[in-house]
């Protein structure tokens, strides 16, 4: 199987967060942004990255290069979900992440519904549980996803039929 470039991929960024800081100098205050990025393809791959600089613009672009060298794969079922319950940490964010019946949608807020829709997810239930720092809170959702397991890959490292581990 040949690598996939970046470009390959039809990858679409949304902005998180936005947030201003600033530094105290002996000349004054200097401003500056960070922002919060999620690229992902619809297909299972999705990434998120942190920019910072004295433009908004110019962070969003840093932080987009950072969400595309953090890009993963995330073990999406048939029907939409993901194939096991989870909670992702990090920091004092938890996001409890749980498999939906087809039709349920996604069942989220804030920057966690962003990284499940560019993952491709269209059925989960979850639960932003400890801090609300949105930093956290969407780098929790990304721990979670990449801690699942793919029932096929469970499976041969058992030595079994899927249909055996799913009982």
């Amino acid at each position: 199987m040949s690598k996939l470039s970046l470009d390959e991929l039809d990858l679409k960024e949304t902005v998180i967060h936005i947030r201003p800081v600033s530094k105290a100098t002996k000349g004054g205050r200097t401003r500056a942004f960070n922002a919060l990025v999620v690229v992902g393809d619809g297909k299972g791959r999705v990434g998120s990255g942190m920019g910072k600089a004295k433009d908004v613009s110019e962070a969003i672009r840093k932080g987009t290069e950072s969400a595309k060298k953090a890009l993963m794969m995330v073990p999406v079922n048939e029907d939409g979900t993901i194939p096991h319950a989870i909670i992702g940490r990090f920091g004092a964010a938890k996001v409890l992440l749980r498999p939906a019946s087809p039709g349920t949608g996604v069942i989220a807020g804030g920057g966690v519904k962003v990284v499940l829709e560019s993952a491709g997810i269209q059925n989960i239930l979850t639960k932003s549980l400890g801090s609300a720092n949105r930093h956290n809170v969407v780098k929790a959702t990304m721990q979670g996803l990449m801690s699942l397991r793919d029932p096929k890959e469970v499976a041969r490292i058992r030595g079994i039929e899927v249909e055996t581990l799913m009982r």
